[in-house]
């Protein structure tokens, strides 16, 4: 944007952003990127006792946050949580949407309760949250929603029961928010990690062999963490990024461009 003041350059300085899943992983590392930033930031999740270490590492940024308690899966809920940030902090100008849960099993044997569990906080939790905070942004006519989605969107992944299914969804659902709401000056877009140590995915991490693993089929030989998703999103939600909409930024270390590797080439090898 042109004539934009040098001193807050990603255009963020004031605003009120939301971030769901805030009580810790990738959902903290994003709310304090966006309080370095100048953002006035909410951040909003079930884990109280979470909240709690986000809103102290907030005000350890500076003054002008919240946190509060907020179940993304019901629309009561998120109404509630944002009245709350609009009494507290002004209108929504920037939607984050981080919250997730992981429920591996088979398709075989996946159970309809643990099926509608992870679609409900993962799909129809982002669906809700952009729906109610994106109403004034709808008003306002300008307004950015950044939603985690994964590499599991594009590449199924085994065993991991609903989670790779909601999260194509949540890239649909971004691109159908970008053609429809796009007109009223709002975007949508999706960052998909992979190869990311979270409180989700620690577990895994934890097991002997698994980070040398990963590492070694990761370019960048490296697993990621949620300050480099935090660090994507950032520039999603910023002015600096005003003509993208629609699109996702794959965070993976150059992992999913790996897949010609896999292919038995004799003499190449």
């Amino acid at each position: 944007m042109t004539g934009q003041n040098s001193s807050d350059w990603l255009g963020l300085s004031g605003r009120a952003c939301v971030v769901t899943g805030g009580s810790g992983g990738i959902g903290r590392a994003v709310a304090a990127n966006l309080a370095r930033a100048g953002a006035r930031v909410a951040a909003i999740d079930r884990d109280e006792r979470g909240l709690e270490v986000t809103y102290a590492a907030l005000r350890e940024i500076g003054s002008g946050h919240m946190v509060t308690r907020c179940d993304t899966t019901s629309a009561e809920s998120v109404t509630a949580a944002s009245q709350a940030t609009e009494k507290s902090l002004g209108p929504c100008g920037v939607l984050v949407n981080t919250a997730a849960v992981l429920r591996p099993g088979g398709l075989e044997e996946l159970s309809l309760d643990e099926w509608n569990a992870v679609l409900s906080v993962n799909l129809t939790g982002y669906f809700l949250c952009a729906q109610i905070f994106g109403r004034p942004m709808r008003k306002a006519g300008r307004g950015s929603l950044v939603h985690i989605a994964s590499i599991a969107a594009s590449h199924a992944q085994g065993k991991s029961g609903a989670y790779s299914v909601s999260k194509a969804g949540v890239v649909m659902l971004s691109r159908q928010l970008a053609s429809e709401w796009g007109p009223l000056g709002v975007r949508s877009n999706v960052v998909s990690p992979g190869m990311v140590i979270t409180p989700m995915s620690q577990s895994f991490y934890d097991t002997p062999g698994v980070t040398e693993r990963r590492t070694a089929v990761t370019p960048m030989r490296r697993i990621g963490m949620p300050q480099d998703i935090a660090d994507a999103v950032l520039f999603l939600a910023s002015d600096r990024s005003a003509y993208v909409n629609g699109d996702e930024i794959t965070v993976d270390g150059g992992y999913v461009r790996t897949v010609m590797n896999l292919i038995p080439r004799p003499g190449h090898e």
